[in-house]
């Protein structure tokens, strides 16, 4: 999931992932990340104020209930802005936003700098799939190097 300019970094991150890990991925543009909680709390509401009546899941949870993998939602606001959203995600979720400033000297290195970058939306998925035992955690390891995730100077 991503919004914003973070689209696009997604959707290298997803070609990267197909054409360097043999991992396929959606990307999906997020419009509000608080219209999609004000959804889920609404569902919420409705079930607590009508326990007889069928459940309505929310927009979101009903959208990700066949989505096989783990989800990860990224912007370039602070990671609490996606992670609002967090207990309406029937999967593994991650949070990547950048939280904070003044950390670097180019975009591409902030980027790097708080892992909203492309590569380090790869590793973290490559991560979250290790973690849930579908690719080896090698693997996972060896991404984190090869992007050299943890140098801001790295970054493209």
């Amino acid at each position: 999931l991503a919004s914003g300019v973070s689209v696009p970094w997604a959707l290298e991150a997803q070609q990267i992932l197909a054409d360097e890990w043999g991992v396929s991925a959606d990307v999906w543009s997020v419009t509000s990340w608080t219209e999609l909680r004000r959804d889920g709390v609404a569902a919420e509401r409705e079930a607590f104020l009508d326990p007889g009546a069928p459940v309505r899941r929310a927009y979101l949870t009903e959208k990700l209930a066949d989505a096989p993998g783990p989800v990860i939602a990224v912007c370039d606001y602070a990671s609490q802005v996606p992670d609002q959203i967090r207990q309406f995600v029937p999967n593994d979720f991650a949070t990547l936003g950048a939280d904070g400033f003044g950390f670097s000297d180019t975009r591409a290195a902030a980027r790097r700098f708080f892992a909203i970058d492309a590569q380090s939306m790869v590793v973290r998925a490559l991560q979250m799939l290790a973690a849930r035992g579908e690719v080896e955690h090698s693997i996972a390891v060896e991404a984190f190097k090869k992007y050299r995730i943890d140098d801001v100077n790295a970054a493209g």
